[in-house]
């Protein structure tokens, strides 16, 4: 990073919406790396399993318009700190009263869900303080905390073993408690935020077709990262046989390659431009996991595919954040909160797709294979929106977008 970089915002809040966005996702999909435990116990189907760990998907993709409104009315810092406290008092509930069925199980998925709009506040916390030349960069390291992700599942298929997979939640608050202190502390509202809209004005960004399009590229590249890294823990028992700990090892690989590619696709787009960054992305996650599809006998070169495909999605979901303040500059809140909605709808529809494929068929073929279909087709819209992007933006956006 350069020194400009550096100097042109606010670090401290920089930093701490990392942490507050990675300690946020590592709670949200908690469930995924305990899924196997959970469905033992539960005696869950395939399905239901995999409706289970789509389940924080789906709520934090609907919470997330909800805090991204929070934001514009009142500020990034003050929706932080309501969310952070409903998801403690969530896993804390679920820690001393226990979960016995799937419907308490989703129950719990559904505050967990407060947690994945965290991506709502982060990021406008965050990019807020950054002129435009450094959008990519603030938003890929503030979006970085899809890391928080590996740390659930490295740790709590282990933890689960050790002390029961009921306790794991008890032992969640604690990371979480000392980050909202943290948060609470230093983390600063930018003084030139955008002034809140009437709904009228949310509705009109709705009526831009980019708007839609944006939604549409996130759906694929987040919905692919977060549905991925929900549903590869069962993938990996189903599929290969392995026990919960080695499949969190593996999905943790996956999901570590998504994390640490999401802050270089930002700079990467700063760089080559955003949809330049998109088409290359789209086109490598795409055939990597057509190809995985094939229900390879390796789970080894299952695993090298799946991190390959993570790498792209991780970069893509950089890519479009480098874009969206490009174009909604003024709504970033609002957009934040409707393209991270969109991401987590494609995330609940792949987890629970492919649990439902898997109940129906017997494998995941049919399902990765419809993943890679929705890659080709964002691959052939965005081809094809970006001359008039070029023809639209202005000269400013056109430099920053590169198409």
């Amino acid at each position: 990073m350069s020194k400009d970089f550096w100097k042109a915002g606010h670090t401290p809040t920089l930093l701490v919406s990392f942490l507050y966005f990675d300690l946020s996702f590592m709670v949200w999909y908690i469930l995924g790396p305990l899924a196997i435990q959970i469905a033992e116990a539960l005696q869950l189907s395939a399905q239901q399993r995999g409706l289970m760990v789509a389940t924080p998907i789906l709520a934090g993709a609907i919470l997330r318009f909800g805090m991204g409104l929070l934001v514009d009315r009142f500020s990034p810092k003050f929706a932080g700190i309501l969310g952070q406290v409903v998801v403690m008092l969530a896993l804390g509930f679920a820690w001393l009263h226990g979960i016995q069925s799937l419907a308490q199980a989703l129950l719990l998925g559904v505050f967990l869900g407060v947690a994945g709009a965290a991506f709502a506040v982060s990021l406008p916390l965050a990019s807020q303080w950054y002129p435009p030349e450094h959008q990519g960069k603030a938003m890929g390291i503030a979006g970085a905390g899809n890391s928080g992700t590996v740390f659930a599942a490295l740790l709590a298929p282990t933890l689960a073993a050790l002390y029961g997979w009921e306790n794991v939640f008890g032992l969640a608050v604690l990371p979480l408690g000392v980050v909202f202190v943290l948060f609470c502390l230093f983390a600063q509202n930018a003084p030139q935020r955008p002034k809140p809209k009437a709904m009228a004005d949310y509705m009109r960004v709705l009526g831009d077709k980019d708007s839609w399009w944006f939604m549409f590229f996130y759906c694929v590249t987040f919905g692919g990262f977060a549905g991925l890294a929900s549903a590869l823990p069962g993938y990996f028992h189903d599929q290969y046989g392995l026990n919960a700990v080695t499949a969190g090892y593996y999905t943790a690989a996956c999901v570590f390659a998504g994390s640490l590619m999401r802050p270089l696709g930002g700079a990467l787009a700063d760089r080559i431009g955003g949809i330049r960054t998109l088409l290359v992305m789209y086109t490598v996650a795409a055939l990597l996991i057509a190809v995985v599809g094939f229900n390879l006998p390796q789970v080894n070169v299952a695993l090298a595919l799946f991190v390959g495909a993570m790498l792209a999605l991780g970069s893509g979901n950089g890519a479009v954040f480098q874009l969206v303040p490009q174009r909604f500059r003024k709504e970033i809140g609002v957009m934040t909160g409707l393209i991270g909605m969109a991401g987590g709808i494609g995330g609940f529809l792949l987890a629970a797709g492919l649990g439902l494929v898997k109940q129906h068929t017997g494998n995941y073929q049919l399902g990765l294979w419809l993943f890679a279909s929705l890659g080709v087709v964002a691959w052939i819209g965005l081809h094809g929106v970006k001359l008039r992007w070029r023809t639209t933006w202005g000269a400013s956006n056109v430099t920053a977008a590169r198409v």
